[in-house]
């Protein structure tokens, strides 16, 4: 009998992927988790997308292909990459120092072709004009290691601002080169060629500098409060101006650019056209370039030919000398210190945006080869690496030998939130311990509720939770605030909660239960710290801070340094005293030194304790050994990228729960400095260099003991 009903066929997949539903979803997948897989290996998440990219691509598993597509993606991609790199320069900061900066900027952009060029001629046998074109993408560079100064409180520093200016002069000089050597490439370099160059330059000139700031402050002023008119109108002044510049004679990417730097003064940094502006280039458009690029290596060329690893030798050789040169005399000029000539080498060193769009046009122009593409990736890698190691160090010199800390005077605002209603009881009385007795702010109990059904139910029951709780500890109810926020995520609620009410202090419950998910996303703690730049107390409190007799207060190197220590460092000064409890201070000699200074720090309480020299992480061990059920342990922690972090504080919170699985325990980590300039293009692409250091510092002390021991002979 004939089945009368159709027979229903399974779609077939084939490789590579043709389905534009299911390509979309693969790419939108690869963006989700490559940086997150990545992150875990200390991989920026730049290069982990081009690496996941050359994966899928035609030259690895063929899962997709480099059609028309993708192609357009990767177009847009480059376009707006270029366009935020104009953005969001900070060109106020750059005037201050406009002369040196100037300066800066034509050495960095001169020096490297008139080495490069040479080299890429007679050394790797390039042609007068590919050699110019590789040439000129030595002069790139972009302000990777930006987020590296900002955290170590030195960007107003001389060495930060030559740098930043002279970024723009380099990068705006590189991208004019470019438009002339694609049309010396395309044969249309005659005197037509420059006629029409100046006159359609003039024109587009006074289109990008006059009309489009012109219009566009009228137009977002006029529709000020539709924010998805303001968004597409900044987009498409993008596509025309990128448009209108290839109708000048020009690549689209200088007209993005040029964009960027129109629209520069008329978006601030700090806004939510910003945001979506950000959002939308770091979601989308930025992740699909990066994979496209990464589509177009081919790394068995690259491993498999002698040439090719030559080649992006050499590339990489030359690009970290020349950056380096060109900082070498900018110090000599100025009379700038070691460490400032080496902050500026580390800022100028690092090559990721401004370079990939030019590799990237000149070979879709077919100007370079393979080669040169695939050497260009490991010149970005490898130089990203340097420039962070370079900075970091250089930075954190600046910062010891600059910094001046004081008490700070701040309007103090403590939010307090915990996930056990067990110990939330302990978690505020902790929370008034420490609060300021002059300070008339309340104290802002937080409670995270997922939206459904019962919300309003909820609401009010936690309301009249923490109600109970403020009056079994007798503390009056119209000094708390107390906020409910309906969010799925927690980092979200309480990041919003501290922008919003300018919250100063956090103290939260300890969340004992490890995930799953933590080795993959990161743990709670570990995202907060990310999230959020004010002063983080992580607190497992088991018995009433009121009958805690004992303090051990841990401090890591340099802790005195930190922005947010003198303020923190009264948090734990307020809880010993109320307690009139004993206290253990272990620390290195130059900060107990420090301590004992300040005039702030009250004579009695020298009186209630005594110090210690901090001699390994193997004194958490002996405190676990004496530690009593009313003790409490203090650990000062940093945040990555600090002047007082160092890789053992990465496994602290986990040693330290290890050590006290039922003790009073704080992990405090100081209030640091958020970056002042917008970092879409460079976030998550700083490389740590902990592990470095840590292993250099290791094979200095085993040379100097191997010194000391031939020494003795």
């Amino acid at each position: 009998m004939n089945n009368i009903y159709p027979m229903y066929h399974l779609p077939q997949i084939a490789f590579p992927i043709n389905d534009p539903v299911l390509l979309f979803s693969v790419l939108l997948f690869i963006i989700l988790l490559s940086p997150v897989l990545l992150k875990k290996l200390r991989i920026p998440s730049l290069i982990g997308l081009i690496i996941a990219g050359t994966i899928i691509g035609p030259h690895g598993l063929n899962i997709l292909s480099l059609d028309a597509r993708v192609e357009l993606f990767g177009k847009i991609g480059l376009l707006y990459i270029m366009f935020l790199a104009g953005l969001e320069l900070d060109l106020k900061n750059a005037i201050k120092n406009k002369n040196k900066s100037i300066v800066f900027g034509i050495l960095t952009f001169c020096i490297p072709i008139m080495v490069g060029f040479p080299i890429c001629y007679y050394v790797l046998h390039l042609s007068l004009i590919s050699s110019l074109a590789v040439a000129s993408m030595f002069s790139t560079h972009t302000l990777v290691a930006y987020p590296i100064v900002s955290r170590m409180g030195i960007t107003k520093n001389e060495a930060v601002t030559i740098a930043v200016g002279g970024t723009i002069i380099t990068d705006t000089a590189v991208l004019l080169l470019l438009a002339f050597i694609t049309s010396a490439y395309k044969g249309e370099l005659n005197y037509q060629f420059w006629i029409q160059m100046i006159v359609s330059c003039l024109l587009f000139g006074v289109f990008i500098f006059v009309l489009v700031p012109f219009v566009a402050k009228k137009f977002l002023r006029f529709i000020e409060g539709e924010k998805a008119s303001q968004f597409i109108f900044i987009l498409a002044i993008v596509f025309l101006a990128s448009f209108l510049s290839q109708l000048s004679g020009i690549e689209a990417i200088v007209g993005a650019f040029f964009a960027g730097l129109a629209l520069n003064k008329l978006i601030p940094h700090k806004s939510d056209l910003m945001n979506r502006v950000e959002f939308v280039g770091n979601a989308l458009f930025i992740p699909f370039f990066l994979i496209s690029v990464g589509m177009l290596v081919n790394l068995n060329d690259l491993f498999h030919s002698k040439q090719a690893i030559f080649i992006a030798v050499t590339l990489t050789t030359v690009a970290i000398f020349v950056k380096w040169l060109a900082s070498f005399i900018t110090q000599k000029i100025y009379g700038l210190s070691v460490a400032q000539r080496r902050i500026i080498w580390g800022l100028s060193n690092a090559h990721a945006a401004a370079i990939m769009a030019v590799a990237v046009t000149c070979y879709n122009l077919k100007i370079v080869d393979e080669n040169i593409l695939n050497g260009t990736i490991l010149l970005i890698l490898v130089t990203c690496l340097i420039a962070s190691f370079i900075t970091e160090n250089a930075s954190r010199q600046i910062a010891l030998e600059n910094v001046s800390v004081s008490k700070n005077t701040i309007d103090e605002k403590i939010l307090v939130t915990s996930a056990e209603e067990e110990t939330y009881l302990w978690i505020l009385e902790l929370a008034l311990l420490m609060k300021d007795s002059n300070n008339s702010n309340p104290i802002y109990p937080l409670s995270i509720i997922e939206d459904n059904d019962d919300t309003k139910i909820q609401i009010q029951s936690y309301k009249k939770f923490i109600e109970s709780l403020l009056l079994k500890i007798n503390y009056p109810l119209d000094n708390a605030s107390i906020i409910a926020r309906i969010d799925f995520n927690k980092i979200s609620a309480i990041s919003r909660t501290v922008k919003e009410d300018n919250i100063t202090d956090i103290i939260i419950g300890w969340d004992n239960k490890q995930k799953t998910s933590d080795l993959l996303f990161g743990s709670f703690l570990e995202n907060l710290n990310e999230s959020v730049w004010q002063n983080i107390f992580a607190s497992q409190i088991v018995t009433s801070p009121k009958q805690i007799k004992q303090i051990f207060v841990v401090l890591p190197e340099n802790a005195e340094f930190e922005v947010g220590f003198s303020h923190l460092f009264e948090k734990i000064f307020n809880l010993i005293n109320l307690n009139e409890a004993h206290y253990e201070l272990i620390a290195y000699e130059s900060t107990l030194q420090y301590i004992e200074k300040q005039k702030w720090i009250k004579k009695e309480w020298a009186n209630k304790g005594k110090t210690k020299i901090f001699i390994s992480w193997a004194d958490l061990t002996h405190i676990a050994y004496q530690n009593k059920l009313e003790d409490l342990l203090i650990m000062v922690s940093a945040r990555k990228g600090t002047i007082s972090y160092h890789l053992e504080l990465d496994k602290l919170p986990e040693k330290i729960a290890k050590l006290f699985p039922v003790n009073n325990f704080i992990i405090a980590y100081p209030e640091q400095r958020k970056s002042n300039i917008s970092e879409s293009l460079i976030q998550d692409n700083v490389v740590d260099t902990t592990h470095i250091n840590q292993n250099l510092k290791r094979i200095d002390v085993l040379r100097k003991r191997i010194r000391n021991f031939f020494k003795q002979d």
